[in-house]
């Protein structure tokens, strides 16, 4: 889990625009983001595996 002071600072709008970073807004990991699902690997994996995703399915050949 982040700290709550990172999830906070990361919401607030930077000096610079470049200072940006992405936060997964479930469990606030900074690494692991997955933009085009807006969350981390992590949640990402449990909510895939859930059926909580649409279009997602866990893959096997």
């Amino acid at each position: 889990m982040a700290r709550l002071c990172l999830k906070v600072k990361a919401k607030r709008t930077p000096k610079f625009s470049v200072r940006r970073y992405n936060r997964c807004p479930l469990c606030g990991r900074a690494r692991g983001y997955l933009r085009r699902f807006d969350m981390c690997r992590l949640c990402f994996r449990s909510l895939a595996s859930k059926g909580q995703i649409p279009g997602v399915m866990k893959a096997s050949w």
